[in-house]
């Protein structure tokens, strides 16, 4: 009897790229952890909890850009409001952690938030119920933003908005839901946001041993993440969603419900934001209405047009490669950070329309390792 080769290594095969990335950030992460938590601070090969966090943060950013590529490069729904979905499951995430402040607060009181003891409410507010369970906790990290992505996609897509117009709308989505954030009578922070949070689980996320965990799960949802998206890009499904993007008229012309398969690949990226989002907020520490900013989700745009559409690593790459030097320049050259941007942006769309993967496929490194090695004999 044939063995059975297991799913994972399935959706791994002829994906050499893929393999090599998550070779690479396996070996980083495995390496970040260790010497974190292992050697000590004074050791030329230590590693700070800053970078812990700082990468943690990037592999958040990562899968976020991945839910972004499984829309706008495998079914042609170019989201300017993936922020949005980012946003609802971060404060899923930070009204549990506000929950688990208890009496630890400047206020003392066990039940209510500091910020709504400061702006005098008497008793919590009923969609807070519940969030002091991380059960019921992740449960709403999926369930809000699948909500909100079935809700917008049935109404957008049954009345067949695309295109520009389908674009414009789901930036006015994230920025209506950025002016509600806003106001205090939300009784979600207003613009200060969730903040302040102690701990997770009853570890402690100051703990360098949390922070690890943290970047750990980070790199476990990412790859989770891809390998959902693989398999579905992969299967049949995929295929569909392909030939609704080359070709919508003609797909639904064959007998396709193509309503359906838009809604349901808009539903799982959603999905796949918000667990960014939950990730996002214990390792950086606060969450406020300027995630839901429109600039936010086309700097999500950048990150995937960067790395390379339509690839699912390249999304990964992309958001890496912007979000690192967004951390370099924001400190050393802040006011060149936005124009450096924004001509990336330019560039890659004009001149490399296949982004930094479409760079990496030209190269043959066979070749070239070859010839580095005649150089040297």
């Amino acid at each position: 009897m044939k063995k059975r080769t297991p799913l994972i290594v399935q959706l791994f095969e002829n994906d050499k790229a893929g393999q090599y990335l998550f070779g690479i950030l396996f070996v980083l992460v495995a390496y970040i952890a260790f010497s974190n938590l292992l050697l000590p601070e004074g050791s030329l090969f230590h590693m700070s909890t800053l970078t812990v966090t700082l990468f943690g943060k990037y592999l958040a950013f990562a899968l976020l850009a991945l839910a972004l590529d499984l829309v706008w490069g495998y079914i042609g729904i170019l989201s300017l409001g993936h922020g949005a979905f980012f946003s609802l499951g971060a404060y899923a995430m930070g009204m549990y952690l506000m929950r688990q402040i208890g009496d630890r607060g400047v206020y003392g009181n066990p039940e209510l938030p500091d910020f709504m003891v400061f702006m005098d409410l008497k008793e919590l507010p009923w969609f807070w119920y519940g969030f002091d369970s991380i059960f019921i906790t992740i449960f709403m990290i999926a369930l809000i933003p699948s909500i909100l992505a079935f809700v917008f996609g049935w109404l957008a897509f049954r009345s067949r908005v695309t295109g520009v117009y389908l674009s414009i709308i789901t930036q006015a989505m994230t920025y209506a839901l950025m002016l509600a954030f806003y106001r205090n009578d939300m009784g979600l922070g207003g613009n200060n946001g969730l903040t302040d949070f102690k701990d997770i689980l009853g570890f402690s996320l100051q703990a360098d041993g949390t922070r690890v965990s943290l970047l750990v799960l980070s790199f476990s949802a990412l790859l989770g993440g891809y390998l959902v998206s693989r398999f579905i890009v992969n299967s049949r499904l995929g295929r569909v969603c392909v030939a609704i993007r080359d070709s919508e008229s003609r797909t639904r012309f064959l007998g396709y419900k193509v309503e359906q398969y838009k809604l349901f690949i808009f539903v799982v990226s959603a999905v796949l934001a918000g667990i960014a989002g939950a990730l996002y907020v214990p390792q950086v520490g606060i969450i406020n209405p300027d995630r839901f900013s429109p600039l936010f989700s086309i700097e999500i745009v950048i990150w995937v047009a960067i790395g390379g559409r339509g690839t699912l690593y390249g999304a990964i790459i992309g958001a890496f490669v912007v979000n690192f030097a967004s951390t370099y320049f924001t400190s050393a050259l802040p006011e060149v950070w936005l124009y450096a941007l924004g001509g990336l942006f330019v560039v890659s769309t004009l001149y490399l329309p296949q982004g930094i993967v479409g760079i990496l496929e030209k190269i043959n490194f066979t070749q070239l390792f070859r010839k580095v090695q005649n150089v040297r004999q």
